[in-house]
């Protein structure tokens, strides 16, 4: 069953990606919706994968890069499905769902495997640790896709090129705000999932801090998204400057994921 889910999934989220993306080039209602219903109707199922794999492995699959990534992309689609439904921005899909289907294929090129947990992972700590952390993430790649959309809007605007693409798009002022709501959801979850994670660790090997790669770089994400938030309500850092560190964080972000691998996790 859990591989039937993953298939579906796999296949709902392909669809909707390609509807997303001709929404970029056509205004059809009708097509918005199907784009829309396609990528809820592979978000319950990949719930239901996610429920079924979670049930036979007796824990949150969370405990290695193939249940990792196929997390991960999940919580990106109902991240945006919230995001999209609140702003009504269906073209944000044609810069979101191609990297949560990415990382679902990603997860489906790994082998599935069932083993048993090891003891240093049977901690309630380490599950709060990573819920958030993913939570965090999802709203970061949020914030990272509005990035990209508000740098192309901005030069649209400077070569007064007002095309099919720009009409397409939502305006500065609604990505600004998107961007903010993800950053205010995002880094508080980050910042609670990192001290999670120095408690765990403490119970785990005997110190909050062993600075290996993982909590380094996790450190620097931090780091890059708290400048980030302080530009914002201090200075007012806003348009082309947020946008390049929102990339920027989202570009350390996935080196933490991808690149550091922890010493005590997978």
């Amino acid at each position: 069953m859990t591989h039937l889910f993953f298939s579906l999934t796999l296949g709902f989220y392909v669809c909707a990606t390609a509807a997303y993306f001709a929404c970029l080039f056509r205004t059809s209602a009708g097509l918005t919706q199907w784009a829309s219903r396609l990528l809820a109707t592979g978000c319950v199922a990949h719930i239901l994968s996610t429920v079924h794999l979670a049930s036979k492995a007796k824990h949150l699959p969370l405990t290695n890069m193939q249940e990792s990534l196929s997390f991960f992309s999940l919580m990106i689609i109902v991240a945006f499905l919230i995001f999209e439904r609140r702003y009504k921005v269906t073209t944000l899909g044609s810069f979101v769902t191609p990297v949560a289907l990415m990382m679902l294929i990603g997860s489906s090129a790994l082998h599935m495997e069932l083993r048993q947990l090891p003891p240093i992972l049977q901690s309630n700590w380490f599950w709060f640790h990573a819920l958030l952390a993913f939570v965090s993430y999802a709203a970061f790649t949020i914030a990272f896709g509005v990035a990209v959309i508000y740098l192309i809007q901005r030069h649209f605007l400077k070569a007064k090129h007002f095309g099919v693409l720009f009409q397409r798009l939502p305006p500065l002022d609604t990505l600004d705000e998107i961007s903010y709501r993800c950053l205010a959801v995002g880094f508080p979850l980050l910042t609670i999932a990192i001290i999670s994670g120095a408690i765990w660790s403490e119970k785990a090997v005997g110190s909050y801090w062993v600075w290996d790669p993982k909590q380094t770089w996790s450190l620097i994400t931090w780091l890059i998204y708290a400048a980030l938030l302080h530009g914002r309500l201090t200075i007012g850092w806003r348009g082309k400057r947020a946008a390049l560190l929102s990339i920027v964080g989202f570009t350390v972000l996935l080196i933490t994921f991808f690149g550091m691998k922890h010493s005590i996790t997978w």
